[in-house]
């Protein structure tokens, strides 16, 4: 099963793959973010990491006010650098582990935290910057990645203590993964730092010595901390640190300090960090219990007759052809699916069996394939068709033998403006 080998600490600043981008190594004004980074590299390497769960915020590059969530896992298995204004980094695609993230995925709701999921998203520098550290001249990094983007930017967030509950849920859902893994938790931002206001530029290095003092020594006492505590002592963006507890609340009430370092030459107090967990192997009945705690909600709905739940293995299989049928709330998009299907489909990267099932309204075969219903049924509307038509394509009857199965013949559907008073016509 996936063992819990330590945790890492490191600060996200951009200034990090700014001076990897620039060369910097030697320069002696950079070269202690290097040092720092090389402790965790070399670390990763002898442990043999194969995965590491990475914990970091986005900076409203990826994820906007329009939709902001407080913690979102990544269940992809590519992320790509983000463009954060002056073009991406020419950084390698971090490479994702499908199989632990959606464990990880069904765990967490298992255990109450109701989480955001994302794919098909591009990461920025609170994700890259660090791991982009841990390649060498030959390459980027080898392992994979499963993100957890959190919500610190925008209030109300959560609390110390949510984080810390979050970590222990963690290593439950870790444990409980039966594959042989070596996993290392990953805990980004900071250290103490302000980015906005008259405030900008604070910096703190006496808490922040406190502060990983605390996280190695008693974690329970940051944990038990107020944000408005976190803002005061190291800055309203510093206050990102609590993610670290997420890292902390995975790992064992002992650890073994491999590494500690900061360097505090602008802006902000970056740092480098490295614990190795000092538990034991987990309780094999207590890891049984936990994998049938999470079965428990969806045990035997897989033996439902013509229902396919929509699991995340089946949108990231499907994430393509569902985006692309997404897409056709904009008007451009439906007036190209109309016009010009053809080209449309293959700007979009559609092979020849997703046009094929598109093309000639395979209803069925979509949803057994993986469509969501919900994307079915905004094509149906661009194409003029009712929902009772599309039920009844599933079911393999005519609209007729359909309706006659219903209290009352009637049709509908999302459509709106001329298009919805077309269908109604028909």
């Amino acid at each position: 099963m996936a063992r819990i080998i330590g945790g890492i600490g490191a600060s996200h600043s951009p200034t990090i793959g700014f001076a990897k981008d620039t060369g910097k190594h030697n320069d002696p004004v950079w070269k202690p973010i290097f040092d720092g980074f090389d402790q965790i590299r070399g670390w990763v390497h002898e442990k043999k990491i194969d995965v590491i769960f990475m914990i970091y915020n986005d900076h409203i590059t990826s994820f906007f006010l329009d939709h902001y969530s407080a913690f979102v896992l990544g269940i992809d298995d590519k992320y790509v650098a983000a463009d954060e204004g002056g073009g991406p980094r020419d950084v390698a695609p971090a490479m994702g582990h499908l199989g632990l993230s959606q464990h990880i995925a069904m765990s967490f709701v298992a255990d109450e935290f109701d989480m955001s999921f994302f794919q098909g998203k591009p990461v920025d520098h609170g994700f890259l910057s660090p791991l982009s550290m841990l390649g060498d001249a030959s390459g980027p990094w080898p392992g994979q990645v499963v993100p957890l983007q959190v919500g610190v930017l925008q209030l109300p967030i959560p609390n110390a203590k949510r984080m810390w509950k979050l970590g222990k849920a963690l290593r439950r859902a870790i444990e409980s993964y039966p594959e042989d893994l070596n996993v290392a938790i990953m805990a980004t931002g900071g250290l103490s730092h302000q980015v906005h206001g008259e405030r900008a530029g604070f910096l703190n290095e006496e808490w922040d010595a406190e502060f990983l003092n605390l996280l190695e020594t008693k974690p329970e006492t940051l944990a038990n901390m107020r944000l408005a505590e976190y803002a005061a002592k190291g800055g309203m963006e510093g206050a990102e640190v609590i993610m670290w507890l997420i890292m902390r609340g995975a790992l064992s009430d002992k650890v073994n300090l491999v590494h500690k370092h900061t360097y505090a030459p602008s802006m902000t107090n970056i740092a480098t960090l490295v614990f190795e967990d000092q538990g034991g192997e987990p309780d094999s009945a207590a890891v049984k219990a936990h994998r049938e705690h999470m079965s428990y909600e969806l045990e035997g709905a897989e033996a439902l007759q013509g229902t396919y739940p929509f699991t995340h293995s089946r949108s990231h299989s499907n994430f393509r052809i569902n985006r692309f049928l997404h897409a056709l709330i904009r008007p451009e998009h439906r007036a190209r699916f109309v016009s010009d299907f053809e080209a449309l489909a293959t700007e979009h990267g559609l092979n020849d069996e997703e046009k094929d099932i598109i093309r000639n309204r395979k209803w069925i075969e979509m949803i057994r394939r993986g469509v969501i219903f919900f994307v079915l049924e905004k094509m149906a509307a661009v194409l003029g068709v009712s929902n009772p038509e599309v039920y009844a394509a599933f079911r393999g009857e005519t609209i007729e033998q359909f309706q006659a199965t219903r209290k009352v013949s009637m049709k509908y559907s999302v459509a709106g403006g001329d298009k919805v008073k077309e269908i109604d016509r028909k």
